[in-house]
């Protein structure tokens, strides 16, 4: 599969004076798990109904898989786990999941073999003759995922998949991330865990006011801005002077320092910096950012 998963250019929505989104362009490619991250309000809802021809762009273009998000052929390959899902509460499970798969085409021979590994696969299975009425919201969650996959789409729209699960139905749900991925399905993903988004993302994109303003791998995210701290015997004012010129917001505690740097990889240049003053070095311990530390810098912590 030689098409981009998901395209878009110039992207706009607007709601009579309101602009939702503006201008905003992605390229994600096939077997990717691309996380879409932004404060309330944002436009990351907007975006995702563009995307699944729920709504109509005001201008600009999208593409999935090279074709239009509105065609029949393009849809039946598209999975879609919503935020607030309203399921059909007199359904039972295995009911609820041959209704979706029914609506995808698929045989009854397929279903009979597809729902027994979905809920399998959910941890679901001593629920399949239970109604949807009777689902705690973390079951609905699990069941909403296993409809997200039933007819096993080259790409799924997974929008707060982990919202309502405890620490087991989280893990659960990264594992299942990572066997799609595997299988080469495309994953956009909406979440406010960002703990989540860390393990599971390849790229993230961050929206604000209707736009991204920055997308990047997760990998350069992660190695960006380390915070640095080191305890030497004695910080001479030359050796602190020659740290200020490696990283920035120096801080000095007696003979513990603090400074934050590009990436880790300054940390051998201040240990050869250490020795070349003549200072005994007693430690040097990065501290990574976490994915929460770089969102609240990038959206600015105000927005929420």
């Amino acid at each position: 599969m030689t098409e981009l998963a998901i395209e878009t250019r110039h992207l706009r929505k607007e709601y009579g004076e309101k602009t939702a989104v503006q201008n905003l362009s992605l390229q994600v490619p096939p077997g990717e798990v691309f996380g879409f991250l932004g404060p309330n309000g944002a436009g990351k809802s907007t975006t995702v109904k563009m995307l699944l021809s729920l709504v109509h762009p005001t201008n600009g273009d999208i593409k999935i898989f090279g074709k239009s998000p509105r065609a029949p052929h393009t849809r039946i390959n598209v999975g879609f786990l919503p935020e607030h899902f309203r399921y059909h509460e007199w359904l039972r499970a295995s009911e609820f999941l041959a209704f979706h798969g029914k609506l995808y085409g698929m045989s009854t021979d397929a279903l009979q073999k597809r729902i027994p590994e979905l809920l399998a696969l959910v941890g679901l299975t001593d629920s399949a003759q239970v109604r949807l009425s009777k689902f705690s919201k973390g079951m609905l969650q699990r069941i909403g995922l296993a409809q997200a996959m039933v007819n096993k789409p080259d790409l799924i729209f997974l929008d707060e998949p982990t919202s309502g699960l405890d620490p087991l139905g989280r893990r659960l749900v990264r594992k299942i991330i990572r066997q799609l991925k595997t299988e080469g399905t495309t994953i956009f993903l909406n979440s406010h865990f960002l703990s989540e988004v860390e393990v599971t993302c390849d790229r993230v994109a961050f929206i604000k006011n209707g736009e991204v303003v920055q997308l990047d791998t997760m990998a350069n995210l992660m190695n960006q801005t380390t915070e640095v701290t080191l305890r030497v015997d004695t910080p001479t004012p030359n050796f602190l002077e020659a740290l200020g010129q490696v990283g920035t917001q120096l801080q000095i505690n007696g003979s513990t320092v603090s400074l934050l740097v590009d990436s880790q990889e300054m940390l051998p240049e201040i240990a050869q910096l250490t020795f070349a003053h003549g200072l005994k070095l007693y430690e040097l311990s990065p501290h990574q950012k976490s994915l929460e530390e770089i969102f609240v810098r990038i959206i600015g912590g105000d927005e929420e």
